[in-house]
């Protein structure tokens, strides 16, 4: 058994225990908030139930027949009507009656694939109605043609829909479907190479291309286009490697969820593929992990798990134009990657779907301290609470320059006049306007313009900074630079940091800092609100950057 095999028995065990245990709702489901949730969980139950090498707390008997009532339960909830305009499709919630829930677009995109490789790899096992029901609910996803679509924005569902139909194309020896889809694999990948992706950083929505093309690749016996497959998967998987730090992903996301901000929590393919960071008790999403894997290629491994040089990543994306993004807009996204921490971001503020983007943070390996593993600060937004710190404003502006981040919000009368920040557990000292902390083998200094109240929380500090316009400076050290610059505890490095205050002008248009390193870093905002960052006196030149 490989150690990629043993962590995926790993995960298969764990989530099936899970759910073993989990009690029944009255419906007979286990969950009712996401349909695809409940296919999961009696998927790993399953397998663990007919796998002779899994090792788990149950009659495997008894969780066999259980598992598969759930699956046929699932199978039951598709539309099966042709003359439905739902034809094929599942619902999505399932309150507060099942049978009653109206279906809906998103299930069949990725369990519909997922369900044919697990029937592949299962079906042997598999009671003859069960595997009628399978095969059913195949035909009519298959005739309910719900991936004939074209593409043109590049993102998620488009990537899910390429892939089913070179599965179902495949399945049902539809060639003209299976040549659709390889039409559409090859001008995705020109696509993303090209013009990087737009949905960068975007979880959970990354790992469904991920999953999708890993079941195509799996499904399809095409030497042609299961090159075309491998290359797309490479690029997948190098373009994780970049933002990669123990489980982390670094820098910004295009979209981010609560279980991705502030801490990383859907870190099961990560865990699978590289494995250098402990599995987090709580799988806020668990997905097809533990059966779905394609090995990344060695330097993309050798690169996302040695970090012992400092690396400084410069990528762009280009943001195709659709009702949520308008024109095609460029993008900006920079990550410098240590051993022991990251800081990244984006440099443009996009107004994205939900209005999720994540601009910045200075980023952690996983851990199972219980804390968050990002510090960033933003000025709250709509969709913004205490409880959900994502989503912020427009307003605010940012410099990036290695280990270094700094941002200004001029904030105007009648606006929000605070910016609110998350910092992980640790050992910190509290002044006027900056909080010195060492969270393991990290220094961070955080520097605001304006005076802060903090707030402790099981799982973090909540900082909130009040009196409108405002900056933050934050700069992060890892405990083997600072030893280099004879500092040696949280005390010496708060020292050195107190005399080294940022300058920002009082309505919040410029700041000032001189990094540890003694770069002169400038960040200021022209009139008409045009930002203007410099290094050393110099412009920060975009000319390096690359998709």
């Amino acid at each position: 058994m490989t150690t990629y095999e043993k962590r995926q028995l790993e995960l298969i065990q764990r989530i099936a225990a899970k759910a073993q245990k989990r009690p029944l709702l009255g419906s007979g489901m286990w969950f009712h908030g996401d349909v695809r949730d409940n296919f999961y969980y009696a998927a790993y139950l399953f397998a663990a139930s007919v796998n002779p090498d899994a090792r788990v707390p149950f009659e495997k008997e008894i969780t066999l027949a259980s598992s598969s009532q759930m699956l046929l339960k699932v199978l039951r909830l598709q539309d099966t009507d042709p003359n439905s305009p739902t034809y094929g499709h599942w619902p999505l919630r399932l309150d507060p009656v099942p049978k009653e829930a109206k279906p809906d677009p998103l299930p069949v995109e990725l369990m519909g694939s997922l369900m044919v490789y697990f029937y592949r790899d299962h079906q042997e096992y598999m009671s003859p109605p069960l595997q009628a029901a399978f095969e059913a609910a195949f035909e009519h996803i298959y005739r309910s043609r719900f991936f004939s679509k074209e593409i043109g924005h590049f993102n998620h569902h488009e990537a899910k829909y390429t892939a089913a139909k070179l599965i179902f194309g495949n399945l049902f020896r539809d060639y003209e479907l299976v040549e659709d889809g390889h039409r559409s694999l090859v001008r995705t990948l020109r696509h993303v190479r090209e013009n990087g992706m737009a949905e960068y950083g975007a979880l959970p929505w990354f790992w469904h291309w991920v999953q999708a093309f890993t079941a195509a690749w799996e499904l399809v016996d095409d030497v042609d286009i299961n090159r075309d497959l491998g290359d797309m998967l490479d690029f997948l998987w190098h373009e994780r490697s970049l933002y990669y730090l123990k489980g982390a992903w670094v820098g910004p996301h295009s979209r981010a969820w609560p279980h991705d901000v502030p801490r990383d929590a859907n870190p099961l393919f990560d865990y699978v593929q590289f494995g250098d960071f402990p599995l987090p008790e709580e799988t806020p999403r668990t997905e097809f992990a533990g059966f779905l894997f394609y090995e990344a290629p060695e330097d993309v491994r050798r690169n996302a798990l040695d970090r012992k040089l400092p690396t400084e990543v410069t990528r762009f994306s280009v943001l195709t134009g659709d009702p949520e993004n308008g024109e095609p807009k460029k993008v900006h996204k920079y990550a410098y990657m240590t051993e022991n921490y990251a800081v990244g971001g984006v440099w443009e503020r996009v107004r994205e779907f939900d209005n999720e983007q994540h601009r910045w943070d200075v980023s952690l390996p996983l851990s199972n301290s219980g804390s968050v593993n990002q510090a960033y600060f933003l000025h709250p937004g709509e969709g913004f609470s205490e409880v959900d710190p994502r989503h912020e404003s427009d307003i605010g502006e940012v410099l990036f320059h290695r280990n270094v981040v700094m941002a200004l919000y001029p904030i105007p009368e009648g606006e929000d006049d605070r910016i609110v920040g998350v910092l992980p557990k640790g050992e910190w000292l509290q002044e006027e306007k900056a909080l010195f902390g060492r969270i393991g083998r990290v220094y961070l200094a955080v520097h605001l313009m304006r005076p802060y109240q903090v707030q402790e929380l099981a799982d973090r500090y909540a900082v909130e900074s009040r009196g409108g316009a405002n900056g933050v400076v934050v700069e992060a050290i890892g405990s083997a630079e600072a030893e280099r610059l004879c500092i040696g505890s949280l005390e010496e490095f708060a020292a050195i940091q107190r005399g080294n205050a940022p300058a920002f002008a009082e309505d919040g248009s410029k700041a000032a800092y001189r990094s540890l390193d003694q770069e002169e870093l400038e960040l200021a905002i022209a009139p008409g609100g045009k930002p203007e960052a410099r290094v050393g006196g110099e412009p920060v030149p975009f000319g390096k950057y690359s998709a």
